[in-house]
């Protein structure tokens, strides 16, 4: 049986203004430009250009002089006026003026359709030589081995079957799709008979192409081509192609001892035959795709002046934002005859500017405010680098300055600030905190940092377990279990003491 009720209750909803300033904070410079430069194409009322005061002042003694000289001046022009007055006030009246139209009804849809695209040439730049270059069109690694394959002296079919091999080639330059089972679909898609001593020559003409050992099955098969390749025929090359065609087990795993004595080889060999097979290409897909310079663009730059930090945001490809001083005077003037619905146009596009505006200058004050909080926490890093960092997280920060940690994890997500030490993520500067024996309080990323250099001094014969770096730290007064030790390390990328075994 259905039973209606009534209940009360209070939601805490943000309004557009909100949601649209929240968008804009978690933006980085580049997408920040892109956003601006996008609302610059929707929005007419909106412009670059910074307000002057002497051009609102011209404009009010202008609005004087056409009501002193009409005899029936109204009350729509004294408005105007007052009007006038009050748009050329500073930035403080914006929230004046959204208040005494908070009652009407706007789409407000418009304002979060634009995409907050990715980044784009900077036209703002002061300095033209700045300018980042367009990269040239080059050719990619499958148009060069088609190129190439038309060489070959494939059949027909053949041909058709090189292409199917193209487009499964992975971004590594594997072919790690079952080669059996690609043959089989491609003969039942194309009604063929292709065999499948066809499909290996087709495939050994493509192996031997630029670059060598394209389309290699696995690592081992990779390897053997590149060494069959090879100009010379030295003793550590022929070595090296009986360590990966005779002891593959034992080369994958670094059982040095074990090699010597099935290969009947001494150190010296088995060193010179690791030397050849370090040369070789384990990848010959990676260098593919178009070659740019990828630069990571700071939002912040940081440096010290007598003494004191001294922080500023990277602006230069943010124009000064104002209002179009025609549209505005437009709406303001009541001796204008526009139809209601270009006036309520003018004034949706108006409201959306002036939104969008304090949006930008919240989040120029909300972005300087968190790095000063950041700064003033991690002084001892910013003043002498690496090996001082201090735990931090966010509720610190937002506690700082009294904000919520919801924003403080959007001003930090993806920008970066240019300092003494280099170009560093803000995410950097929050870490947890290990207690050393002494009672200190020391961030795991020094941790982290201790470890590689314990590592990077082992012996390379015999590399130390993830024990055995426990143990040295506890030593050094870091009291952490093995696990935490293993977890650090695989965050650094670091393989296991197996991995890391290496000739002298």
């Amino acid at each position: 049986m259905l039973h209606l009720t009534q209940t009360q209750k209070l939601q805490q909803r943000l309004s557009p203004a909100q949601v649209q300033y929240l968008k804009i904070l978690q933006l980085p410079t580049l997408q920040l430009e892109q956003k601006i430069k996008d609302e610059l194409e929707m929005n007419p009322l909106l412009e670059e250009g910074m307000e002057l005061e002497d051009e609102q002042e011209e404009r009010l003694e202008q609005l004087q002089e056409e009501q002193d000289s009409d005899e029936d001046g109204t009350d729509g022009q004294d408005d105007a006026i007052v009007k006038a007055k009050e748009s050329s006030s500073d930035s403080d009246t914006m929230d004046k003026e959204i208040r005494e139209h908070s009652d009407e009804e706007y789409s407000w849809e418009e304002f979060f359709e634009n995409t907050e695209g990715g980044a784009s040439v900077n036209k703002y730049w002061d300095d033209d030589d700045d300018r980042e270059m367009p990269t040239p069109a080059m050719e990619t690694m499958r148009e060069r081995l088609h190129t190439q394959i038309q060489m070959l002296n494939f059949s027909e079919d053949e041909m058709l079957f090189a292409e199917e091999i193209l487009w499964n080639i992975d971004d590594d330059g594997y072919l790690h799709v079952d080669f059996e089972g690609l043959r089989q679909d491609f003969n039942l898609t194309h009604d063929l008979h292709l065999t499948t001593q066809q499909a290996e020559s087709v495939i050994r003409g493509i192996q031997r192409l630029d670059p060598p050992a394209i389309a290699s099955r696995n690592l081992r098969e990779c390897l053997l081509v590149q060494l069959e390749l090879l100009p010379n025929t030295s003793t550590p090359r022929i070595i090296a192609q009986r360590i990966l065609l005779e002891a593959w087990d034992a080369f994958e795993k670094k059982h040095f001892d074990k090699l010597m004595q099935d290969l009947h080889i001494n150190e010296d060999m088995l060193r010179r035959a690791f030397d050849v097979i370090r040369g070789l290409n384990p990848k010959p897909g990676e260098s593919d795709g178009v070659v740019a310079d990828n630069y990571l663009t700071p939002d912040f730059f940081i440096h010290k002046e007598d003494g004191e930090f001294v922080i500023t945001l990277n602006e230069r490809g943010v124009p000064p934002l104002r209002v179009n001083r025609a549209y505005k005077e437009m709406l303001l003037n009541q001796r204008k005859r526009i139809t209601s619905e270009t006036r309520q146009f003018l004034r949706q596009k108006m409201e959306a500017a002036k939104w969008f505006i304090q949006s930008i200058y919240q989040r120029r004050n909300t972005m300087l405010a968190v790095m000063h909080s950041i700064v003033d926490h991690q002084r001892p890093w910013f003043e002498h680098g690496q090996g001082h960092l201090k735990p931090l997280i966010y509720k610190v920060i937002a506690e700082d300055i009294e904000m919520d940690i919801s924003t403080i994890s959007r001003v930090v997500n993806g920008k970066y600030a240019q300092t003494e030490w280099g170009v560093f993520e803000l995410r950097y500067y929050f870490s947890e905190g290990i207690t050393t024996d002494d009672g200190e309080e020391v961030a795991n990323k020094e941790v982290m940092a201790i470890i590689r250099e314990i590592i990077s001094d082992e012996h390379p014969r015999k590399p130390l377990s993830d024990q055995a770096l426990t143990d040295i730290l506890k030593e050094r007064g870091f009291n952490i279990a093995r696990r935490t030790v293993a977890k650090y390390r695989e965050a650094m990328d670091i393989p296991v003491s197996r991995m890391r075994k290496r000739l002298e």
